[in-house]
């Protein structure tokens, strides 16, 4: 068959042909941040931007309308909102 000739060929590659590695590969922090510097850069926007959106989807998020009252006024205010909800056709689960 093809596959027992490539297999047996002499130019595969075995682990004795590879190029051997140092112990310590991975060298020294400022290796690793000059290798990775695409994906760190990446990350660290990323992360600035999902902040700034966590910060204004906190602050500026759905503020309760019925906050003020207690009892039954608040359920009443919570079924008025429900009503509001339904007619706009938009149904809103508290």
């Amino acid at each position: 068959m093809v596959l027992d000739n490539v297999l047996s060929s002499p130019h595969r590659r075995s682990p004795s042909f590879r190029r051997p590695f140092p112990r310590d590969e991975l060298g020294s922090w400022s290796t690793l941040v000059e290798r990775h510097r695409f994906l760190l850069t990446a990350l660290a926007l990323l992360t600035f931007l999902c902040t700034i959106y966590l910060y204004f989807a906190v602050t500026l998020g759905a503020t309760d309308s019925c906050a003020g009252l207690t009892g039954k006024e608040k359920a009443w205010c919570r079924v008025e909102l429900a009503k509001a909800a339904t007619i706009k056709g938009k149904l809103k689960f508290f």
